[in-house]
């Protein structure tokens, strides 16, 4: 059991671990070695750098530092996370138990673009298959994905019906998905992009780019990995366009469960990142110390 688990190995979260660890707190950090800050070819705003730093130069920096701290960093893809008396954190390796969760994930960005898509949330396109899968029990039902995170979406549908279609929106099925589709063989793979999704008051067809129109009655969206979103819809957290609402602590509205960084909005810099980072864990530290 950690006392904190950070699931994002960006600025935010390392920034949060290193202050959790010098408290002398049990500490994980889970991220998938894919950060948006590694993109960046030079960075020349930061503090301290008067010659710039690469984005990903900074990026291993900060998990050197950690390390050294004797802070445990992992790469591993983070597939959900849900509250039973702990928190647990499910990667593709393994689940990881907490008495506090950090979402430091960054910005959700793995919407696909189909037309229509926004014009269908709620009324047949759902983000999170343990959370509305019950409503399309015996209906057909889609997803929208090519990875591990499609798969772990597919297995919360898959005993509700009969009819299940998995879309890999124009890539070439991964291995993944061929592994899980041979033990399920009643799953049908297109790889086809997806044009458009249509129907009137509620999502009734998928149409392709090849022109064809595959009836569904819901459209789950795992594309990629699990976004900020993602995670936060699973844990019953409020949004605000897409981003994680946090009050002045950094906590959502699930107790226990704090979000920093780009995953909350505002200015969507590494100054500001590192700061939430520092404040959530301060507060933590605190909430930790009173339980002593």
């Amino acid at each position: 059991m950690y006392d904190v688990i950070i699931v994002g190995s960006g600025p935010a979260g390392i920034s949060a671990s290193l202050y959790l660890k010098r408290a002398n707190n049990n500490i994980l950090v889970i991220g998938n070695d894919n950060s948006r800050l590694c993109l960046a070819h030079k960075i020349e705003n930061y503090y301290g750098f008067p010659d710039g730093i690469s984005g990903k130069e900074l990026y291993n920096n900060g998990i050197e530092q950690a390390r050294n701290l004797g802070i445990e960093v992992l790469f591993e893809e983070v597939l959900g996370v849900k509250y039973e008396d702990k928190f647990v954190v499910k990667t593709t390796n393994n689940e990881y138990n907490s008495k506090y969760v950090i979402i430091a994930t960054g910005s959700s960005n793995n919407k696909p673009n189909i037309k229509n898509l926004a014009n269908f949330e709620g009324k047949g396109i759902s983000y999170c298959a343990i959370c509305d899968g019950f409503f399309f029990r015996n209906k057909a039902i889609s997803l929208v994905g090519n990875s591990n995170y499609v798969i772990s979406e597919c297995s919360d549908l898959i005993n509700l019906s009969d009819n299940i279609n998995i879309f890999t929106n124009g890539e070439e099925t991964s291995k993944e998905v061929l592994d899980y589709v041979k033990e399920h063989p009643n799953i049908r793979v297109f790889n086809e992009k997806i044009v458009e999704v249509t129907g009137d008051d509620h999502l009734e067809g998928i149409v392709l780019e090849n022109g064809d129109n595959i009836p569904t009655d819901g459209l789950f969206i795992a594309n990629g990995i699990a976004s900020t979103s993602n995670l936060a819809i699973k844990l019953g957290i409020i949004l605000n366009n897409n981003f994680i609402k946090v009050d002045s602590n950094y906590e959502t509205n699930v107790k226990g469960c704090f979000a920093i960084g780009d995953s909350i909005g505002g200015l969507l810099q590494i100054s500001k990142s590192v700061s939430d980072g520092a404040c959530c864990a301060t507060y933590i530290n605190k909430l930790l110390k009173e339980k002593e």
